[in-house]
């Protein structure tokens, strides 16, 4: 297991060789034919030499012309701006996904400011609430509640062997869109796909499943384009016994080193699971501890420009459910990491859920939200808490739009001279205030940040803002590069605080000058890249790393492990075919 982080597998039956020169390299596959161009990981369309198509049996079905990559995409950013809506553009990348792996990841990395979007929140929302409207092809594994005893049987269906990465939701908290049920599949299959192009993980290590234990949601019942089990969601020993089995099952084939990242999952399940499995597995759950490390990234951005520390602060959330407890729990670690006892830092932190502020001698607290309550009167409206508490920082995260009133927004604006507002619910619809209305009422001193991207805004006087986007893709990408690159058997909370307060150093003073408050995402892969470096110089100084022997420059080994978009050479023991007309070589564009 120790020699499996310097293993690289193309596709299966696929080999990657490098060249005695070192400076090629090149794909030895076993396929033939039509099977070379219908599959994803070796298709290279019009990029194939006559060479290739006559070793690899494809002469005759493709077009006598030679393209190359750069016209390739030229031809997709035609096409794309051809769509009509950004679900037209969603269903399109998915469908060259399905076509052409690298050439799909050449597209989202020549701007991902402008792809991820799609790929990612906003549209993936939108594109798993009619899930079974676009389907056109099954991606990843889905496992139902009906497959227990037989999980480890399921595994075996999917054609990779080395899988270092697993992203897994059962669909019942879909962004802020609900229980979405099989339709959840489009967030594993996201997530994965910017694994690859903001951290540069191989495609074929990774693999989005559904666990699909049924759905409470009656107009998905209903619906005869559903894909997935028609009745209730299973609950109780069935559905834990579903997950135990999943765990194991997925270690077995793979490894106690693969990384199995919980998306999406409700609150009840949520806490438990990472409870129950963090300390005998490598995963972590990315609703809690992604976006509590892009949330305490971007607070520790804002204080660059309030001139303060973390423990100064006094933070109110709209919400309480997973994000909120992630987030609250970082940002207790930082202040603690200031100097501030525990409990004074718990003190610092409220509370607001759809029953008003949480305080003690409130009915029906769980123990998460328990750590969180205070002795306080009983307040119903966030107004009013707003008024009362006078924070200094107040995180939406409960997926209610409109939640940061125009009364809350000034309020934050009279007691503080730049109040903290992070808007976080995803996708844009569910936003609890807009970029605008935060600089506007606030004469542009307020410090904001989103889940989901804004337009930059201009006010009257000519100032121009860039809203941070607080998107987990700074987090996740590099976490899961670094965790696989040093086949780290446990995550810990720590890996999320040096995640925060590495993206938080890489912004500039140009960038918090003009509102952002994250890297540009341009450089997103550099961000990932450092992240993964860090996690890797912790996890060997703390003794989570297992790959042996330790690389002495890790930056240099996980440079070695980023898949690249460009199309590698295929050599095949084939015989060749006779010299080619020179009419059929002039065509080569």
């Amino acid at each position: 297991m120790a020699a499996r982080g310097l293993v690289r597998r193309e596709s299966i039956e696929t080999e990657m060789h490098t060249a005695e020169d070192k400076s090629k390299t090149f794909v030895y596959t076993k396929k033939r034919g039509y099977d070379v161009t219908r599959n994803p990981h070796l298709n290279k369309g019009m990029a194939f030499s006559l060479e290739e198509r006559q070793q690899l049996g494809i002469h005759g079905l493709l077009p006598p012309c030679f393209i190359d990559q750069d016209i390739q995409l030229l031809r997709v950013q035609r096409n794309y701006d051809m769509k009509k809506d950004d679900l037209d553009r969603y269903v399109f990348l998915m469908g060259l996904q399905d076509r052409n792996e690298k050439l799909f990841y050449r597209v989202l990395t020549s701007d991902i400011e402008k792809y991820m979007p799609i790929v990612y929140t906003p549209t993936v929302g939108l594109a798993c609430q009619l899930y079974g409207l676009t389907f056109r092809r099954p991606r990843g594994l889905f496992i139902t509640i009906h497959d227990r005893g037989h999980i480890a049987n399921v595994l075996q269906s999917w054609p990779e062997k080395d899988i270092r990465a697993v992203c897994v939701t059962d669909g019942e908290r879909i962004l802020g869109l609900g229980d979405l049920g099989c339709y959840g599949m489009g967030i594993p299959v996201g997530k994965l796909a910017l694994y690859t192009a903001c951290g540069g993980m191989p495609p074929m290590q990774c693999l989005p499943v559904m666990l699909d234990v049924g759905t409470d949601n009656e107009e998905l019942l209903k619906d005869p384009l559903y894909i997935g089990l028609r009745h209730k969601r299973v609950r109780g020993q069935a559905y834990d016994d579903l997950l135990d089995e999943f765990m194991k099952a997925v270690t077995d084939r793979y490894g106690m080193d693969c990384l199995i990242q919980f998306e999406d999952f409700a609150n009840v399940n949520a806490f438990r699971l990472l409870n129950k499995y963090r300390h005998q597995y490598c995963t972590f759950n990315d609703d809690i501890q992604g976006t509590a490390a892009v949330a305490v990234a971007g607070l520790l951005a804002a204080l660059r420009i309030t001139k303060s520390k973390m423990c100064d602060h006094t933070i109110v959330f709209q919400g309480a459910g997973e994000a909120a407890m992630g987030i609250a729990d970082l940002i207790t670690m930082a202040m603690e990491k200031e100097g501030l006892t525990k409990e004074l830092c718990l003190k610092k932190i409220w509370m607001v859920d759809s029953k008003g502020l949480i305080v003690k001698g409130r009915d029906s607290l769980t123990h998460e939200k328990l750590r969180f309550a205070h002795e306080h009167p009983q307040m119903r409206r966030l107004e009013e808490v707003v008024k009362e508490l006078k924070p200094t920082a107040i995180i939406g995260v409960a997926a209610i739009p409109g939640a940061f009133t125009e009364q809350i927004i000034r309020d934050m604006a009279s007691f503080n001279q730049r109040p903290i507002i992070f808007a976080l619910s995803n996708p844009t619809s569910k936003a609890e205030c807009t970029a605008e209305q935060c600089y506007t009422l606030t004469e542009g001193r307020g410090i904001f940040a989103s889940g989901s991207p804004f337009d930059p805004v201009t006010l009257e006087d000519g100032r121009k803002f860039f809203p941070g986007q607080g998107n987990n893709a700074y987090v996740f990408p590099g976490v899961g590069l670094g965790v696989t690159a040093g086949l780290l058997r446990h995550i810990t909370d720590e890996v999320f605080l040096i995640t925060a307060e590495t993206i938080a150093e890489l912004v500039t003073e140009k960038d918090l000058a003009e509102g952002r408050l994250y890297p540009p995402l341009s450089s997103i892969r550099d961000v990932s890249l450092k992240l993964a470096v860090k996690i890797l110089e912790q996890g060997y100084a703390n003794g989570t790393a297992t790959l042996r022997p330790e690389p002495a420059d890790k930056e240099a080994f996980v440079r070695s492990l980023v898949y690249g978009t460009d199309y590698h050479e295929f050599s095949v023991d084939a015989y060749r075919w006779p010299e080619p007309a020179m009419a059929f070589q002039s065509c080569k564009l």
